[in-house]
């Protein structure tokens, strides 16, 4: 007859593992001697090296039990069950992983790789880091809102890029984060956009299809905050017959500029 220590020496586990075993009743506790020691025979030997093994195989202990009374056909059922169970574990773990990746990458985890792209290319115009980082907030949201558009609508924003007026915005903006909303170079960014929208308007570019009245209203209050003279640029366009900044429309009351336009009246 074996004491606990003596048992767990054999089987490779600790004592606090056969009490647990005990607890659950993996293992029948066997009788004590007169001086109230537990003691063990080779058979509670036998059953805890079949326990700690299939443990240590990733067999959960809810399981354990059933396995070791079943018969070969059940057992290896049992088996085939919880090695199915541990590929899928192995697979979520994986995707855990990756996830993690991604956090460490910082943008990579929310931006796909055109917009990433996109955002280097401004920053190679000399684009304010600042800047980038607003931008980079609202291409999050547009690229969770409409994915399935997203390569089409930085395909359009790398050719605005060759527009000098986009350029000349862009720059004008890295400064506009620190002006006073009264700042007079407000109108000249006004001028500008205004520009802008007039092509956009001619051209019929009216933004991704998926883009609703509430989401376009979320990214407008996004760039409201993005500045302080952000309100009265946009106080300054709807004076001048423009609403909207996602989703750009001109009021029907009002006829394009022919001088801005270059039409004939």
């Amino acid at each position: 007859m074996l004491t606990i220590s003596r048992v767990a020496a054999y089987a490779g586990v600790t004592v606090r593992a056969i009490r647990h075993y005990h607890e659950i009743g993996l293992l029948p506790e066997p009788v004590r001697d007169r001086s109230g020691y537990r003691t063990y025979d080779a058979a509670a030997i036998v059953r805890l090296i079949r326990i700690h093994t299939l443990a240590d195989a990733g067999v959960p202990l809810a399981r354990v039990q059933e396995l070791l009374d079943a018969g070969p056909d059940e057992f290896a059922a049992g088996v085939r069950e919880i090695d199915k169970n541990l590929r899928a574990e192995i697979r979520r773990l994986r995707g855990t992983r990756q996830r993690l990746a991604g956090l460490a990458a910082g943008d990579r985890l929310a931006l796909p790789r055109c917009v990433l792209d996109y955002l280097d290319r401004l920053r190679a115009l000399g684009v304010d880091e600042r800047q980038i980082e607003a931008e980079r907030d609202g291409w999050i949201l547009v690229a969770a809102q409409v994915p399935d558009q997203i390569d089409a609508v930085i395909a359009q924003k790398h050719e605005d890029l060759d527009n000098p007026d986009v350029v000349e915005l862009y720059l004008l903006l890295n400064d506009a984060l620190d002006w006073p909303p009264d700042d007079p170079r407000v109108v000249e960014i006004a001028d500008i956009v205004e520009r802008l929208m007039i092509r956009a308007v001619q051209s019929g570019e009216a933004g991704p299809d998926a883009i609703t009245d509430s989401f376009a209203t979320l990214l407008d209050a996004a760039m409201l905050e993005s500045s302080p003279g952000a309100a009265r640029l946009l106080a300054i366009l709807e004076d001048r017959g423009w609403k909207g900044w996602t989703r750009i429309e001109k009021f029907p009351a009002n006829r394009l500029d022919p001088a801005m336009t270059g039409d004939d009246a």
